[in-house]
């Protein structure tokens, strides 16, 4: 074996990391909207904006989730 093969990811593996980040930056979407909602300051758009951005997070999951839990009919 090569030492290139050795340092390279399987796509796969790269994909599981990639869902790891987007899951992580999903969370951290979830938990800053929740605390700008709580204040009676906040700016409203911000919120909107943020969850948008949550949804289209939420979406690239599921689309990583699908390439690696393919659904199989039985």
């Amino acid at each position: 074996m090569s030492a290139r093969s050795d340092l390279s990811m399987k796509p796969e593996d790269v994909l599981r990391v990639e869902l790891e980040v987007l899951r992580r930056e999903h969370r951290d979407l979830d938990e800053a909207t929740a605390a700008l909602s709580v204040q009676s300051t906040s700016d409203q758009l911000t919120v909107q904006r943020l969850k948008k951005k949550k949804l289209k997070l939420k979406d690239h999951i599921r689309r990583i989730e699908d390439l690696l839990l393919p659904d199989i009919i039985a």
